[in-house]
């Protein structure tokens, strides 16, 4: 393939026990046209058949296929974090992130090529499990630490929206990205850790959404339309996870001279607003809002903390 200034082109894949679900993302990774010149599956420690599936797609792979196995799960944002460090190793200038739980759309790369020479963050459309348009976009408010979401057609007038926000499900990265601001911080196991690092890419560069169709959605997830998002199910590990990782959200807000007493807690009240109607509305139940509390204490102990220190920049990098 030929991609933008002939740059290695890696995928980063996160899995834990959906050795089904890998399969399928597997098979469709290999009929991605142009192809990727390389695909890494950060395995975090699963005890189903992963191992199996990643070895039986290897044998018939198009493009070396690396099977980084982890020896505990360190999460989503830990097996990015490995995953991205592992694919920056292998020679990669550009890293698609991605769930195990998704399937690629076969000309995604080359949907992505006409924007990869003006912009190292980049965040593509996803269809859902019927194939309708997934609806993701948002802006971050400092003010709140909080992703709100934006009404209207964002690609009205335009087929690019300058975001704040990441998605690790499906954003694209160039190395120089990568370098600025470190590697995903694995301490936020699960959820706000690509919100997070989102947001501190584009306090050095841009990050755009892209009017490009890259994956479909491969898991069915109970989900409600809001109109201007969609709000799927969770589970207790994500409750807990949503709330205690507001501790970490608000360091780096500190950090960087954006944190504000009174608007960050009120985005931990909107947050777990948004996580009772997400029970209440799509999940039928109120089972599992003592996650809720418990993260939440947990957060309140990590933001009185004086010692926290961020993911350190890999090198000194240009902006382009």
């Amino acid at each position: 393939m030929s991609l933008s200034r002939h740059e290695q082109f890696f995928l980063v894949i996160t899995t834990y026990n959906r050795a089904d679900y890998l399969g399928g993302l597997l098979d469709s990774v290999a009929a991605l046209n142009p192809a990727p010149d390389g695909v890494i599956v950060v395995d975090n420690a699963s005890t189903d058949t992963t191992a199996a599936v990643i070895e039986t797609a290897r044998a018939q792979f198009p493009v070396p296929l690396i099977h980084h196995l982890l020896a505990e799960n360190s999460g989503g944002a830990g097996g990015f974090s490995a995953g991205v460090e592992r694919a920056l190793a292998q020679g990669a200038q550009w890293i698609w992130l991605m769930d195990d739980d998704v399937t690629c759309v076969p000309g995604a790369i080359g949907a992505f090529a006409p924007w990869m020479d003006k912009y190292d963050a980049l965040v593509g459309r996803r269809y859902d499990t019927a194939g309708e348009p997934f609806y993701w976009q948002n802006n971050f408010s400092t003010f709140l630490g909080f992703p709100l979401p934006v009404r209207g057609d964002v690609f009205a007038t335009s087929d690019e929206f300058a975001t704040n926000v990441g998605c690790f499900e499906g954003m694209l990265l160039h190395k120089d990205a990568v370098a600025a601001v470190g590697l995903p911080d694995p301490r936020f196991f699960l959820t706000w850790d690509d919100t997070t690092y989102g947001w501190l890419i584009s306090l050095d560069r841009p990050v755009v959404y892209v009017n490009e169709f890259v994956l479909h959605k491969a898991r069915a997830q109970r989900q409600i339309d809001l109109g201007i998002r969609h709000l799927n199910d969770s589970s207790d590990l994500g409750r807990f996870y949503v709330m205690r990782n507001r501790g970490l959200l608000g360091q780096y807000l500190r950090l960087h001279g954006r944190f504000n007493h009174v608007g960050f807690a009120l985005g931990t009240a909107l947050t777990a607003t948004k996580e009772v109607v997400r029970l209440l509305a799509v999940e039928k139940s109120l089972r599992g809002s003592g996650r809720l509390v418990a993260g939440w204490r947990e957060s309140r102990q990590i933001l009185a903390a004086t010692d926290f220190k961020p993911m350190p920049a890999l090198k000194k990098v240009t902006i382009r």
